[in-house]
């Protein structure tokens, strides 16, 4: 499998809270929902699609699981839900109990395994392990090296401060822009891979 990670992101490098206002206040972060001004069907949503057709299974972290968990079942009907739905997820999460996981089918595990346990799932057959959003766990697998394919969409605000994606451990982990795609509203829709050891 391939691990594919896909987030907003601002010219600043900001990932939090781009869906709504209250959906990650951490911080003091008041800019909730900053993405939507830039949102377009064909480039932005067209990502979103593109991305979900080669999912074979997806990947969370424990506050993107339970908004999405709250926000995609009553959707069913809805092609794009239906697809969202019906496939296996994963929760990185130590607070969750598995009565608390509603969103079927959902297996949990601790933080403390998130990278064995992908790179478990990596080294096996089938599609792609995508993650949306979920910061931390995008943060932590970039740091291991566990990332085949990071699509940013990268919206056209800066916010100031925030969370973010990258690791600031010190490494050097050169990638490779292989496409790249411009929304009406100035919205950027970015894929890049790691790029070859010869490259590097």
């Amino acid at each position: 499998m391939r691990v594919v990670t896909i987030s907003f992101i601002s010219l600043d490098g900001v990932v939090q809270a781009p869906g709504g206002a209250e959906e990650d206040t951490d911080g003091g972060f008041a800019h909730g929902g900053w993405s939507q001004p830039y949102f377009d069907d064909q480039v932005v949503g067209g990502a979103f699609d593109e991305v979900l057709t080669g999912a074979e299974a997806l990947l969370f972290g424990r506050r993107t699981y339970q908004t999405m968990a709250a926000a995609w079942p009553e959707r069913a009907g809805d092609p794009f839900a239906d697809r969202l739905n019906s496939l296996p997820k994963y929760v990185v999460s130590d607070s969750l109990g598995d009565d608390q996981l509603g969103w079927a089918p959902t297996t949990r595990f601790r933080r403390a395994e998130l990278t064995a346990r992908v790179a478990e799932l990596r080294a096996t057959e089938g599609g792609d392990l995508v993650v949306q959003g979920s910061a931390t766990v995008v943060r932590a697998l970039l740091g291991a090296g566990l990332v085949d394919e990071l699509r940013l969409i990268v919206m056209p605000v800066l916010l100031g401060g925030g969370k973010s994606i990258f690791p600031k451990d010190g490494g050097h982990a050169p990638f490779e822009l292989v496409a790249s795609r411009t929304s009406p509203a100035g919205a950027v829709v970015t894929t890049y891979r790691p790029a070859p050891a010869d490259q590097s």
